[in-house]
């Protein structure tokens, strides 16, 4: 069992996702104490890890963010499709009208070769009129997850100059990069880029129960289930950690791609309050509530939660005070190490490197 496990995680990593936790934290969770009927809930779903780990577990599942490019990144995990179908849709938008929109100026002269960009531009525009298929909303995250990164020297794997994987460069500041080091845009085939992550990611997956939601969790309507009889069993999560406002300036390529603006988008719009910890806390507090109704009586809370180095403020007070009156009681907490890993991806942009703060799971029970 293991070993399929370990042959079809790779669509996990179609896309990353900044502040992303490793897929073995909610698959060795519910592949050790989950039940077949069990539904599992993640209120703040990121990249859909939690929904891919029950989907590999034949679980049942709901993922809820307010991030477009995390519920389109999500969904690319959760729909059964086939290699040949996702090549059909991406022939079928590639050889078909011209873009009416091509970005313009130096950062989209220098970030994409003009025809490559030209192709991204039909992709886009054609999943902004319809993205409902199967396939489309997997070719969608395909592109999302090949939109930029670091140049290769085999076959081309991104679509961009020399680029971080996890967050898009800012225009100026990847500017100067690219002259003063003489990186120029390659040109890709993009239907090959296409096919072969395509390739990668599906094929031999169990079927997909998962469910994905665009949607501000805070509200209590987001994470109410289809059904009004249905409860959830486990909720899964990592919320923002508190300071962590970059979410859509960090992506802002991605959310480009998905119907956002060509400029970064520095706004909060949609995103808990990181005024102060304890209205941060008041902000979670809303989120535990609307999902304690929604979970069954012997249901289990398992959260990772940290801190980034920025914010003088303790990770575990926070996460401690926003659980209190919510219908959540804890019932342990487990250090698990850093995030060292992954958020490191960066370093090739950073000018300055942070040292990565303990994280910690939150286990609770319906109290």
């Amino acid at each position: 069992m293991f070993a399929a496990l370990n042959n079809q995680a790779a669509l996990n990593g179609i896309c990353p996702y900044f502040t992303m936790f490793p897929l073995d934290f909610p698959l060795g969770i519910l592949r050790s104490r989950a039940r077949r009927s069990d539904w599992v809930l993640d209120p703040f779903c990121g990249r859909g890890t939690t929904n891919f780990a029950a989907r590999l577990l034949g679980l049942r599942s709901l993922g809820v963010d307010s991030n477009p490019v995390a519920t389109a990144i999500t969904a690319s995990k959760l729909v059964d499709t086939t290699v040949a179908d996702i090549m059909t849709e991406a022939r079928r938008i590639l050889s078909g009208s011209a873009a009416e929109n091509i970005p313009e100026g130096e950062f989209w002269a220098w970030a994409y070769h003009r025809a490559t960009l030209e192709g991204i531009c039909r992709l886009r525009e054609a999943f902004l009129l319809n993205c409902r298929s199967p396939a489309a909303l997997a070719l969608r995250g395909i592109v999302l997850g090949a939109l930029h990164g670091p140049l290769q020297m085999t076959s081309a794997g991104y679509f961009s100059n020399q680029s971080p994987r996890t967050y898009a460069p800012k225009p100026a500041y990847a500017i100067r990069f690219w002259k003063d080091r003489g990186l120029r845009p390659p040109s890709i085939d993009v239907a090959a880029a296409i096919e072969r992550r395509a390739s990668r990611f599906y094929g031999g997956l169990p079927a997909a129960l998962g469910q994905w939601r665009l949607a501000d969790s805070r509200r209590p309507k987001s994470v109410q289930p289809l059904k009004p009889s249905l409860r959830f069993r486990w909720l899964i999560t990592s919320p923002p950690y508190y300071g962590m406002r970059t979410y859509r300036p960090d992506q802002w390529l991605r959310n480009w791609f998905l119907g956002g603006s060509e400029k970064v988008d520095y706004t909060n719009q949609d995103q808990v309050v990181h005024s102060s910890p304890e209205e941060f806390a008041v902000d979670l507090s809303a989120v535990w509530r609307n999902t304690a109704k929604v979970c069954s009586p012997d249901a289990r809370m398992v959260v990772r939660f940290g801190g980034i180095t920025d914010r003088r403020a303790k990770p575990l007070e926070i996460i401690k005070s926003s659980l209190v009156d919510t219908g959540w009681r804890i019932k342990t907490i487990i250090p698990a190490g850093t995030a060292s890993e992954g958020r490191r991806q960066a370093d090739a942009f950073l000018r300055k490197r942070s040292k990565a703060m303990i994280e910690y799971d939150v286990w609770a029970v319906r109290h």
